[in-house]
């Protein structure tokens, strides 16, 4: 199976994967926090594809593929995240619609969309300057690998990581889910690691990042963390 066929087919299922996953749970397509999620992920899907077609298709058929050409195997963290995630959004519209267990307030939701918005402009921001970022660890020396140091990357290291976390924040406030925003600390938690992981690799294997780490000492927010 070609790169070209893995990206369709991996770039079908990520787009089916949240509408089967949130309306399918929620036994209802009556949801409008549901489809105001929706609309806010396709809104940034589309802007970015659109960026990264102009500017680095490669980038983006091995985004929508989900798996490198040259993946080594060592990345199973990967895989247990998208697990978890898969897991994570298929409980809060259990949660919040077929069950109603939680009781969230509508500001709280309009803090969740906001929140939500904030997270895809920061990974935006971070696939615009950052052409090495794909899902898996791993150093892309068919790409001219080097450590990038420019935009949002000039006050941390992980700006997508600090989007991702926004998003495990803004989505389960967005669907009205208490549940789902008691276990983002544990999403949060493992894309920590999963940082960390991933600097021990670029630390050792890509030249001048260990100079990065010691110019750029914070990961996800400047000055604090």
């Amino acid at each position: 199976m070609t790169l070209t066929t893995k990206a369709l087919l991996g770039g079908s299922f990520q787009l089916l994967l949240f509408p089967l996953a949130l309306f399918l749970a929620a036994g209802t397509i009556f949801w409008s926090a549901g489809w105001i999620f929706l609309l806010l992920l396709y809104s940034f899907v589309i802007i970015t594809a659109r960026m990264l077609f102009r500017r680095n298709p490669g980038l983006l058929e091995e985004r929508m593929s989900m798996f490198g050409p040259n993946q080594k195997g060592r990345d199973g963290m990967f895989l247990l995240l998208l697990v978890l995630c898969t897991a994570w959004v298929v409980l809060m519209p259990l949660d919040a619609v077929r069950f109603h267990w939680s009781q969230m307030p509508l500001w709280l939701q309009v803090v969740g969309a906001i929140i939500l918005a904030g997270s895809f402009t920061l990974i935006y921001l971070a696939f615009r300057e950052n052409a090495y970022l794909t899902p898996t660890v791993r150093i892309q020396e068919e790409r001219g690998h080097t450590v990038v140091s420019t935009g949002l990357y000039r006050y941390m290291r992980h700006p997508m990581y600090a989007g991702c976390h926004l998003f495990f924040i803004g989505m389960p406030l967005l669907l009205g889910s208490l549940l789902g925003l008691v276990l983002a600390p544990i999403l949060i938690g493992l894309f920590f690691r999963r940082a960390v992981l991933e600097e021990r690799v670029l630390k050792k294997e890509l030249p001048g990042y260990e100079a990065y780490m010691a110019e750029v000492s914070h990961r996800f927010i400047p000055y604090v963390w």
